[in-house]
């Protein structure tokens, strides 16, 4: 499989703003750090990145599905239970399908891309 040299208009962008939120993430957390919806929250951005990028192929989805039961796993460790409104989460083995065919991502819970935190005057 091979990818485009060009991504679709604002992919880098939003790809690097992913990572740039990873990095920044993994900055601020430590061991006692994590909270039941700030690990859920992570895991669902896991899953959604998963399966968006599933989507460039059949092949690629089938390598990623281990994401998909690691993800499960620690939901399952965590004792994280699976939201009502993802029904295609129901086998931690699936392979994802192409995007928009099978399954639905989650709705978006959160304040949305592009939020940097509440100022205060400390």
């Amino acid at each position: 499989m091979e990818l485009s040299a060009h991504a679709g208009p604002g992919v880098e962008k939003a790809a690097e703003q992913t990572v740039e939120s990873a990095c920044y993430l993994a900055d601020l957390v430590g061991p006692n750090s994590w909270s039941t919806a700030a690990a859920e929250d992570v895991l669902d951005a896991i899953d959604t990145l998963t399966e968006t990028l599933g989507g460039a192929g059949e092949e690629l989805a089938r390598s990623l599905a281990a994401m998909a039961a690691a993800t499960a796993e620690a939901r399952r460790l965590l004792g994280i239970t699976v939201d009502d409104q993802a029904p295609w989460r129901d086998s931690a083995a699936s392979v994802p399908a192409a995007r928009g065919l099978e399954r639905r991502s989650p709705k978006r819970r959160g304040l949305g891309p592009g939020f940097r935190g509440i100022r205060t005057d400390r």
